[in-house]
């Protein structure tokens, strides 16, 4: 992971480089009308007061639980005592691109989404929440998807389905019941290879109509690594870089790869 300094240096070379926003000089037409209807769509759809009144309660959530740390790939699993606010704090998505993401799913309409990486469920229930579609999302700690299952029941979101254990066992599983993949969001390991290893996964079960969104993508050199990596892919045909979302598509009729780098 880059130190503070680093990622905030980084940060602004982004903002500096990237168009602004707005739409101005973006020639691609399906990006002009994601920027337009999806990035800036400043409405406040119910379902963000009722997801964020969650999140206020785990964030004052002072109980400490016993979370197994698969996080960073490794092969031997460690568990070690947490509180429930510091996850909410520091290991759920910010409310500016949970409802993104919320915003993806209502506009597009995929026919199904995947999570990796449920964590706490705030993310989920935006995901969730967009759509009437199933949501199938991954988690690998039992204590986190307790919470979690707690958060889509607290918002009655019966068509999340919460699916606990290593993605190494869980994922194959899952792709061979849901076909095709149309929406994933990949937030559940920032090293490169486990990174890629999902990607290629996904893309063996995708069709042009995906969307895949990869969390944390300038996070640390390994995980910028992966995001080149992703955008050189020949399956690959636009990306957007949002500096800690990147949104990749599969379609067909982009004839030349497009990579956009695009203020949010």
């Amino acid at each position: 992971m880059y130190s503070r300094f680093k990622l905030a240096r980084k940060y602004l070379n982004y903002y500096l480089s990237a168009s602004n926003g707005k739409g101005h000089g973006v020639h691609s037409p399906f990006v002009f009308d994601f920027i337009k209807n999806v990035l800036t769509d400043k409405s406040e759809y119910p379902a963000y007061k009722e997801i964020e009144a969650v999140r206020k309660k785990l964030l004052h959530n002072k109980t400490f639980i016993q979370v197994e740390d698969f996080g960073a790939g490794s092969s031997v699993i460690k568990t070690n005592k947490r509180q429930i606010s510091k996850i909410a704090a520091t290991s759920v998505k910010p409310k500016k691109y949970a409802q993104l993401l919320y915003r993806l799913i209502k506009y597009y309409k995929p026919e199904s989404c995947i999570e990796l990486g449920t964590s706490l469920g705030i993310t989920g229930a935006y995901l969730a929440s967009a759509t009437d579609k199933k949501l199938y999302t991954l988690e690998g700690s039992v204590a986190i998807a307790g919470i979690a299952r707690e958060t889509f029941d607290s918002l009655k979101l019966n068509n999340a389905e919460l699916i606990n254990g290593a993605f190494e066992a869980t994922l194959p599983a899952l792709l061979m019941k849901v076909k095709p993949v149309a929406f994933v969001f990949i937030d559940g390991n920032h090293r490169k290879l486990p990174t890629l290893h999902y990607f290629h996964e996904l893309i063996r079960h995708s069709t042009p109509a995906t969307i895949l969104v990869f969390d944390d993508i300038h996070w640390s050199h390994e995980m910028e690594e992966a995001w080149m990596e992703i955008k050189e892919d020949p399956a690959v045909t636009l990306t957007i870089d949002l500096f800690f979302l990147g949104i990749v598509l599969l379609r067909k009729d982009f004839k030349v790869k497009q990579h956009f780098k695009i203020r949010f």
